[in-house]
């Protein structure tokens, strides 16, 4: 299936100054990094904002189901619309999947370094006919820098790598740096989601939302984030967790 897709050098170790219509063609869909560890960002250094390593170079995204691709200059509704959103490290995509099926209106972009799941997806988009899906098989953090400003309507996070170990909670994804690069790319009131089932990471989680005055934590009462929301699908990693009886939160953030 990757030999269908053609190639197309972007750089994406600054923010583009082009149209986001524009930019989303030029999300990639390239063999994954030999370095990226499990989950997003596993094996990856916490972002250095003074590191900018050039990124593996990108290739056009599927999007028109049925194997085909949009390459070539195309309208700005075949391409972005109304809202765009966001998800880091999508494992088997069956909440990315499941969110471009509920809302064909939005463009959804899932970043995921590891082949199974960009297969997987690939699969459902061909045999479900989805149109508004773009793939970027890696590191998500070049992508952070490159988007536009105020261009994601809504992010996800869902059930990132814990890192259990201590001497391994420094390649936790989330962290100030993170939140910052999020931040920048999320327009004002956009939503930003998270779930984990590891009591610790949700402390470190919260914690990093702490130190920043760029987003609120919408919860209420205990409910807001004991409770999955109606529209926020299981993905097997939170199926695993209730197998082996950890309780999951669903954490809710505004950008401000």
């Amino acid at each position: 299936m990757r030999e269908l897709l053609p190639r197309v050098q972007v750089d994406l170790s600054k923010p583009t100054t082009q149209s986001l219509e524009v930019s989303l063609r030029a999300i990639h869909l390239a063999p994954p990094s030999p370095l990226a560890g499990e989950g997003w960002g596993g094996g990856c250094p916490p972002l250095d904002r003074d590191r900018r390593a050039p990124p593996p170079s990108p290739a056009l995204p599927p999007s028109r189901g049925k194997g085909e691709v949009v390459e070539g200059a195309a309208s700005s509704s075949d391409l972005v619309a109304t809202d765009v959103w966001l998800e880091i490290g999508f494992g088997g995509g069956e909440h990315l999947v499941w969110q471009a099926a509920q809302n064909p209106g939005v463009t959804l972009i899932g970043c995921e370094p590891f082949e199974e799941g960009l297969v997987k997806v690939l699969t459902q988009i061909e045999e479900r006919g989805l149109d508004n899906i773009r793939l970027h098989p890696d590191d998500a953090r070049p992508l952070l820098r490159w988007l536009p400003e105020g261009a994601i309507a809504r992010a996800f996070i869902l059930f990132p790598d814990p890192w259990p170990k201590r001497k391994h909670q420094k390649r936790r994804l989330i962290n100030s740096g993170l939140l910052a690069e999020l931040a920048r790319v999320m327009k004002s009131g956009a939503e930003l989601r998270i779930g984990t089932d590891i009591p610790d990471y949700a402390r470190t989680i919260l914690m990093a939302f702490q130190g920043t005055d760029a987003f609120e934590w919408t919860a209420l009462g205990p409910d807001d984030w004991r409770v999955r929301p109606d529209d926020w699908p299981q993905t097997r990693y939170e199926q695993k967790a209730v197998r082996e009886g950890r309780r999951s939160v669903y954490l809710s953030f505004r950008r401000i």
